[in-house]
């Protein structure tokens, strides 16, 4: 993995050119993040970097805890990411990463929880068709048949209602149409997992290493 930064969703807007083209835009503020911990193949079994992002009261963090960011000589954080990474010698100890690392052009994926809808049907959950809506149909919306019925119960994973949205998505191979240093803000066309102020992981694409 190359580029990784901790962030969060602002919301979307429009970013209009010069021709008179626009772009439907998310807001993400991304960063500032200081490098907490290194772990390496020899001591941890693989290559990471752990990253905070946020501020939080010290009085609001337990003693390991702030014993481990004391550790790298960073301000405690609000949000701890890690990330694999093929060498963490190219990091420091309190290192700043900002979202300056990006510029116009590159491609992102966005991690995020996206949003819950609660309690659903197999119809909006699972995009399931519909029976017939004639009155003798007696089957209009209905999760259907269940299966096999000589073991008198219902297989593990089978699609049916229940709770939709509230997962881990991410959005593969956003551009960024505009990068902001000194408000710490990074504009990707297209949306994002997630609701307003949610947290989200911006990682180089891996479409863009596809390529």
């Amino acid at each position: 993995m190359g580029r990784a930064i901790i962030g969060r969703k602002i919301g979307m807007t429009q970013i209009f050119e010069e021709d008179g083209r626009v772009h439907p835009v998310t807001v993400i503020e991304a960063g500032p993040c200081c490098v907490v911990q290194k772990k390496h193949t020899a001591t941890d079994g693989y290559e990471a970097v752990q990253l905070g992002f946020g501020e939080i009261d010290k009085r609001r963090v337990s003693k390991p805890m702030a014993g481990h960011y004391a550790k790298a000589n960073v301000k405690p954080s609000r949000h701890l990411k890690e990330f694999r990474i093929e060498s963490a010698d190219a990091y420091e100890l309190g290192q700043e990463i900002k979202v300056d690392q990006w510029s116009v052009g590159d491609l992102v994926d966005v991690t995020g929880i996206s949003r819950g809808k609660g309690f659903a049907g197999p119809m909006k959950r699972w995009n399931f068709s519909r029976g017939p809506m004639a009155h003798g149909s007696h089957y209009h919306r209905g999760v259907g048949s269940l299966g096999a019925t000589a073991p008198a119960r219902v297989f593990r994973g089978r699609k049916m209602a229940g709770r939709l949205g509230g997962t881990k998505a991410t959005s593969l191979g956003l551009e960024v149409v505009k990068v902001d240093p000194e408000r710490n803000l990074l504009m990707v066309r297209g949306s994002i997992p997630g609701a307003t102020n949610g947290l989200v992981t911006i990682r180089d694409s891996v479409k863009a290493k596809a390529k």
